[in-house]
C-alpha cells in the first residue's frame, strides 16, 4: 500500500514593496529555500503578493521562486489578493471618487486581474498561451493521493460607498455556476479537494461595535454562497489568507486555514500533512 505523505506549505500575504525592502526579500529567501530542504512537494500562496497592485513587485516573487526552482505548474499555486489588484491609493484620488461611470473601473479591474492571470500564468495552465481566467482547478497526482486545488478570485472591485477600503470581497456568479457543471464536478470525486481564496470566511465575528465595523471593510460578501460551492465540490480544506491571523476554523464540516501575513511574520507558515483521500493533518510552524 502506497502511504507517501503529501507536503504543502502554505503562506499568505507577503505585501512585497519593492526591492529597496532588502530584509523582507531575504527573508523570502531564507523560507523557499527551507521548503526545499524540508522537502515539501507544493506551495500555496493566498494572495496579496503585492502591497500597490505593482508588476515590479509580481516579478520579485516570480524571481524568487525561479530561483528557487518553484516556479513550476505542479510546485506551487498563486492566487490574487485585493492588494494585487487595487491600488487603494489611485482609486481613492479625489477624481476617481467622483468618477460617474462604474462600468469604467470595473473594466479597469477586469484588465488587472487580466494582467495578473498572464503574469503567472505558467503556474495556473501549465504553459504561456492557455486560459488565464478565475476559477481554474489544478489536479496533481500524488503516489498516495489525487489533489484538486480548486481557485477562485475573491477580490471586489472599490467602489466609495460599498467598498470603501477595497478590502471587502465578493466571488462573481460566473465563477460559481463555472465549478457547478457536472462535468466539472465528476473528476473532482476522485480527488482529495482544496479550495482557495483571498478572503477569510470568518473575521473578528464578535459584538464590539469596532470589530463589526472592521469586519464589514474585510468581509466576503457572500461566503455562504461560497461555503455551498465547497460543499458541493466536497472541499476538504479552504486555505485563504486576507485577515492577518493564523488560525484554523471548521465551517459545516469543512476546514478553513488562514495563512496569516508573510510581511508581519515571515518565519511562519502553515504545514499541511497529506496521507490519502481522508486523512491529514495541519500545524502551524515556524521556520528556523
Amino acid at each position: 500500500m502506497i502511504t507517501e505523505t503529501v507536503k504543502i506549505a502554505h503562506i499568505s500575504d507577503l505585501h512585497i514593496s519593492g526591492k529597496q525592502d532588502r530584509r523582507q526579500l531575504s527573508d523570502l529567501d531564507r523560507l523557499f529555500n527551507h521548503f526545499n530542504i524540508a522537502g515539501f512537494d507544493h506551495l500555496v500562496i493566498s494572495g496579496d503578493l503585492s502591497n500597490r497592485a505593482n508588476l515590479d513587485d509580481w516579478r520579485i516573487v516570480r524571481e524568487k521562486l525561479e530561483s528557487h526552482g518553484l516556479y513550476n505548474w505542479d510546485k506551487t499555486t498563486v492566487i490574487a489578493g485585493n492588494h494585487d489588484l487595487i491600488n487603494l491609493e489611485e482609486e481613492m484620488r479625489f477624481y476617481n471618487a467622483l468618477n460617474p461611470l462604474p462600468l469604467l473601473r470595473k473594466k479597469t479591474f477586469e484588465r488587472k486581474m487580466a494582467e495578473f492571470g498572464a503574469y503567472f500564468q505558467e503556474l495556473i495552465t501549465g504553459d504561456e498561451q492557455g486560459d488565464n481566467a478565475f476559477p481554474f482547478i489544478k489536479i496533481i497526482n500524488y503516489p498516495a493521493v489525487k489533489i484538486a486545488f480548486v481557485a477562485l478570485n475573491s477580490v471586489y472591485p472599490w467602489y466609495p460607498a460599498d467598498n470603501p477600503l477595497g478590502a471587502r470581497g465578493v466571488i462573481n456568479p460566473g465563477q460559481l455556476r463555472a465549478l457547478s457543471h457536472e462535468n466539472v464536478l465528476a473528476p473532482l470525486k476522485e480527488c482529495f479537494v482544496i479550495g482557495l481564496c483571498h478572503h477569510a470566511y470568518r473575521v473578528y465575528g464578535t459584538d464590539s461595535l469596532i470589530d463589526q465595523a472592521f469586519d464589514w471593510t474585510m468581509e466576503l460578501k457572500n461566503r455562504e454562497e461560497f461555503l455551498a460551492l465547497m460543499k458541493t465540490i466536497q472541499a476538504k480544506l479552504v486555505l485563504h489568507g486576507h485577515f492577518h491571523r493564523f488560525q484554523a476554523y471548521t465551517v459545516s464540516g469543512i476546514t478553513f486555514i488562514n495563512g496569516g501575513s508573510f510581511r508581519y511574520t515571515p518565519q511562519r507558515y502553515s504545514e499541511l500533512l497529506i496521507d490519502g483521500p481522508e486523512s491529514y493533518t495541519q500545524t502551524f510552524v515556524m521556520c528556523q
